[in-house]
């Protein structure tokens, strides 16, 4: 399912692990951090979900 999440919104956002800047991925079902630890958080009926304990690690 695809959601449009508002450029304002992308702009705030900062992953919780590491502080890195967040992008859509996967027609904008999650969110990947593009700094140092690059988890995806998923996004749930249009809500970032941010917490770590929900995050997908990136694979080695």
């Amino acid at each position: 399912m695809s959601v449009k999440l508002d450029s304002w919104l992308m702009e705030i956002l900062a992953c919780p692990n590491c502080g890195g800047e967040l992008r859509a991925e996967g027609g904008e079902s999650e969110l990947v951090c593009t700094g140092s630890c690059g988890y995806a958080y998923p996004v749930r009926d249009g809500i970032p979900v941010l917490l770590v304990d929900e995050a997908r690690t990136p694979a080695p």
